[in-house]
């Protein structure tokens, strides 16, 4: 897998206008892009569509959380729609997980949220979770794969530890990235590039660096130089 197909260019925008002419001004660089709620809620399947006409992979990224029957149902539609990832929340409990499973299809791989990038230890505490955050990464994660989730959502700091708990066949993707040029934003617990594949990460999620970038492709090609660097 060369370098820029272990990024994944998250669409955050809010029209399919805006998506699309991003679409078409990365795809020659990227591969994989990610359509979140805003841009679903927005435009709907249409988009999905839109997207993977142009030869582009698509994440999903819906975090379904909800009783295992709806879930198990959203998690076939996204199956139909032809998208390669599809985010749940494995804080969602064994029943729901092991439904999502059941009813995915064999190309469809499911990725388990498990802390978000701005949650911090108060997150948890005020939420009800006393363990660390690290602790609650590797029980949810270990949940995850005990009921057949084949991959992850975890922020780059706890990458290393899954990895180191987990083995190599678990599929890791890390959010809250951010280039050494590039402000952090509203994430709370990120780190470069580079730090996260080191760490085990197979993919890793890159929005609003590139996005919001005034020439996104130049944007793309600075965060590959420091990739190789």
């Amino acid at each position: 897998m060369k370098a820029a197909d272990k990024i994944i260019v998250a669409l955050d925008v809010a029209t399919k206008k805006e998506a699309a002419a991003l679409v078409e001004e990365l795809r020659e660089q990227i591969s994989f892009f990610k359509i979140g709620l805003q841009l679903y809620t927005s435009e709907g399947p249409e988009i999905v569509c839109a997207v993977l006409s142009t030869g582009a992979k698509v994440w999903l990224d819906l975090k379904l959380h909800d009783i295992p029957n709806t879930v198990a149902r959203a998690v076939g539609a996204a199956g139909e729609l032809g998208v390669q990832m599809l985010t749940i929340h494995l804080s969602g409990g064994r029943p729901m997980l092991e439904a999502a499973t059941a009813a995915k299809s064999p190309s469809l791989l499911l990725l388990g949220v498990t802390v978000l990038t701005s949650s911090t230890q108060e997150t948890l505490s005020e939420t009800g979770v006393s363990s660390t955050i690290e602790s609650q990464v590797l029980r949810l994660g270990q949940l995850g794969k005990d009921c057949g989730i084949g991959g992850l959502i975890t922020s780059p700091q706890e990458v290393r530890v899954l990895r180191e708990n987990l083995g190599s066949e678990i599929t890791l993707v890390t959010p809250g990235i951010r280039p050494t040029w590039a402000v952090a934003d509203d994430q709370k617990r990120f780190t470069t590039p580079t730090e996260a594949l080191k760490n085990g990460a197979d993919y890793f999620v890159v929005g609003r660096p590139i996005t919001a970038a005034a020439e996104p492709r130049a944007a793309v090609e600075r965060l590959l130089d420091e990739m190789a660097d």
